[in-house]
């Protein structure tokens, strides 16, 4: 978010349609996923065609056969009910409220009579976006910007594992898709998957997506060193009666938080194959800064020194060359903090929040140790890893495939584009698989994706934006929807390309800053000539109602989304409109 490359490996010699067969289902309703994989000395310029290939088999969601008579519902997701401030002022409870109705929308198509007893389902996934799961003891965090921007630091962020957890578990208990009931076949995160770009982070993450136990701690295991404890009135300091800027507007008192926040978790794992996009919080350090190279940069995310407070002054000056793309390499940001080496605190240096570069964010990805319910890289595979790149499609049916892109850009700064490479991967994929739905995801936006400067490992190669993307994907009639994140609000928008071709773009609120959502898309043929997307919201399974008393691992998932919805400068717009929340999106078949 703007706050401050698989093409897979080598065909394993199984025919999809012998495998759906063995598996005793014909269609994609049997909860069966299938990963396009062409042979590694393809990966990077070949992309697989719709038939007759050699495909490796994900695993399916084991939840395929547990409805005999699936059906459309409601519970559990933001249709029933969603989390909503209580009467009063200063610091508001949230409590139980009504739920967010389905809204249709014909921009791109006449809906049809009629077609709720005609439709098929094509496809059912679950999208996550923008965790940010942060090792909030970080030594480069950006926290002292709240100085002359209130929002730049968050009373909530000590809390975002046990967020993810929640969120986790909610997508385990659903019964299916909501519209039409058909089981879930996989979840893809859209970036921004951890926050400072630190193994630290990675490592949580991989453990919440596939199960594991988590410790949210750095630095000195006995204890919490951070903005929390800092004594700084600009911050929230929970454990302390210290009357700082939060508590003077209601924030609470709450002794042992940070001990909690620390304190060992469990992620049961998701239940279903999961599949990852890339950020650029997990490219560049802070989610803004090209700066891998840069040694006394690499040396401070380790050392025992951070920086907590600066002057309003000195901290506009900063956020305004992050905001404004001047200091796209860190140089600038290099020199702030030697200029403030003096007003930095002493804490306990980690090598844990070292940076991780792309090589190893997907060999993350690749370890059997975070596996969990599939498939094998959640996407990407030793040939990314060879040809240094982080994009791959992957079949989804018979009828469907997905592509996953890299948007981040190498160069610095927090918006997106792609290379030229990748755009004609782009398309000769989509002209490959032209018999098939084609559902696309990556983290920026297209109105997110102006920064074109050159990525350090290819200088000669032109980048492209966001209206060069949406050329591409008017252009093919198989492509039914982009999805992505990076804004942190709900927003669809219709698009049209040429010759009466249309998709939806589909950008989901964060799990970050409230409402705290993720999105369930489910795709069907409505038999009559057009197609419908339905999107549903859902929410993490953490009760909406809080007990300061209760600082258990759920108790704090709660926490998470209340302190969120209370934090100072909080955008309360970014759940969107009603035509951006739950929705049936219908376009014509292309």
């Amino acid at each position: 978010m703007s706050r401050i490359r698989s093409v897979a490996t080598s065909a394993l010699g199984v025919n999809r349609r012998t495998v759906l067969a063995a598996a005793g289902a014909l269609s994609l309703s049997a909860g069966v996923g299938y990963a396009l994989r062409p042979t590694e000395s393809q990966a990077a310029t070949t992309s697989p065609s719709a038939g007759g290939g050699q495909e490796a088999p994900v695993a399916h969601s084991g939840r395929a056969t547990e409805a005999a008579s699936p059906a459309p519902y409601s519970k559990g997701t933001t249709l029933a009910s969603v989390a909503a401030p209580q009467s009063g002022s200063g610091y508001r409870r949230l409590g139980d409220g009504g739920g967010w109705p389905r809204v249709v929308r014909s921009e791109l198509a006449t809906p049809k009579s009629g077609r709720a007893g005609r439709r098929t389902a094509l496809a059912a996934f679950v999208q996550f976006t923008d965790l940010h799961l942060q090792d909030v003891q970080h030594p480069l965090r950006l926290e002292y910007l709240r100085s002359t921007d209130v929002h730049a630091w968050r009373p909530q962020e000590a809390l975002t594992v046990q967020g993810a957890i929640s969120l986790v578990e909610r997508v385990n208990a659903l019964q299916g898709a909501p519209a039409t009931g058909a089981p879930l076949h996989f979840v893809m995160t859209t970036g921004d998957n951890t926050d400072n770009n630190a193994h630290s982070e990675l490592e949580w993450f991989m453990k919440v997506m596939s199960g594991g136990r988590i410790t949210p701690n750095s630095g000195d295991p006995r204890h919490y060193e951070g903005v929390q404890n800092s004594a700084l009135k600009l911050y929230w300091q929970p454990d302390s009666t210290t009357r700082d800027h939060d508590k003077a507007l209601g924030f609470p008192h709450l002794k042992g938080f940070l001990a909690a926040a620390i304190r060992e978790v469990q992620s049961p794992g998701l239940k279903l194959p999961w599949y990852s996009t890339v950020g650029n919080h997990d490219t560049l350090p802070l989610g803004c800064y090209g700066s891998h190279g840069d040694p006394y940069l690499a040396e401070a995310a380790v050392a025992g020194k951070k920086l907590m407070s600066v002057s309003a002054a000195d901290a506009k000056k900063l956020q305004d060359a992050i905001k404004n793309a001047k200091d796209p390499k860190g140089a600038g940001y290099r020199d702030f903090l030697k200029a403030h080496a003096r007003s930095m605190r002493s804490v306990t240096g980690d090598d844990r929040r070292a940076p991780y570069t792309p090589a190893d964010y997907l060999k993350a990805h690749l370890d059997p140790a975070h596996q969990g319910h599939g498939p094998v890289g959640h996407g990407y595979s030793s040939a990314n890893l060879s040809a240094g790149t982080q994009y791959y499609v992957f079949r989804i049916s018979d009828d469907v495939i997905g592509i996953s892109l890299d948007t981040t850009d190498a160069g610095g700064h927090y918006e997106g584009s792609i290379g030229t490479a990748q755009l004609a991967w782009l398309d000769r994929t989509l002209k490959d698989n032209k018999d098939s739905h084609a559902v696309v995801f990556s983290h920026h936006t297209s109105t997110s994706m102006d920064n074109t400067r050159p990525d350090p490992a290819r200088p000669g190669e032109k980048r492209h934006g966001g209206a060069e993307v949406l050329s591409v994907l008017g252009a093919h009639a198989n492509v039914v929807a982009w999805v992505n994140g990076h804004i942190h609000k709900n927003v669809v928008t219709p698009h049209k390309g040429s010759a009466g071709r249309s998709f939806w773009e589909i950008s989901t609120a964060s799990h970050i800053d409230y409402p705290h959502l993720a999105r369930i898309i489910e795709l069907v043929d409505n038999k009559d000539g057009t197609i419908s997307l339905f999107t549903t919201l859902i929410e993490s399974a953490a009760p909406h109602r809080t007990d300061f008393a209760d600082l258990s691992q759920t108790g704090l998932a709660a926490l998470y989304r209340e302190l969120a919805y209370n934090a100072p400068g909080a955008n309360k717009t970014l759940g969107g409109s009603a035509a951006d929340r739950n929705t049936e999106l219908v376009l014509k078949k292309g």
